[in-house]
């Protein structure tokens, strides 16, 4: 599941900061690859509509937040959505 949501967000940067995917890594942060804090702001809000979640509010380090640390965030937003889902079904 890692490498599709990992995908998935990278797919979500590249058409927000019209960057091809190919050239984006975990590693890169958005300031790295041109985005603006609005537009970061914009790509938030995108990802949490496609995951049907809600990311916790933090002001985000546009300089020091990498897309990979976007994926963990939003793998453990699944986890606890996911966890929270099984509790209310039983």
């Amino acid at each position: 599941m890692s490498e599709s949501v990992q995908q998935q967000i990278l797919d979500i940067i590249a058409k927000h900061g019209d960057i091809d995917t190919s050239t984006l890594k975990p590693e890169s942060t958005l300031t790295d690859l041109g985005i603006d804090s609005l537009e970061a702001i914009e790509i938030i809000f995108d990802i949490e509509e496609h995951f049907d979640i809600t990311l916790p509010e933090q002001d985000p380090d546009f300089d020091a937040d990498t897309a990979g640390g976007l994926v963990k965030a939003v793998e453990a937003a699944l986890a606890a959505k996911s966890d929270g889902e099984d509790d209310s079904a039983a």
